[in-house]
């Protein structure tokens, strides 16, 4: 398994990692506010297949999206490291 990972650049591992850590936030928020795919999808004006497209953790997100998506849950999605 170590072999196969090794041949995948770090920087492609590094945004299949995050992706899917973004996924699990906000699949995570979902469910503490009690939202279905389709509730969620209806109060931020989407489809459901487009949630379903989010927590697959292969969307590509804007920082426009998540900053949406924070001021939706009144949470941060994501957070940067202070230098």
């Amino acid at each position: 398994m170590q072999d196969l990972l090794g041949e995948i650049p770090m920087d492609v591992q590094m945004r299949t990692k995050l992706s899917v850590a973004i996924a699990n936030r906000i699949e995570a928020l979902m469910r503490a506010e009690g939202l279905s795919k389709k509730q969620f999808a209806d109060a931020l004006g989407r489809r459901p297949s487009e949630i379903t497209k989010w927590l697959s953790g292969e969307h590509n997100f804007t920082i426009a999206t998540l900053a949406r998506l924070s001021a939706f849950f009144g949470e941060a999605i994501i957070s940067v490291a202070k230098s």
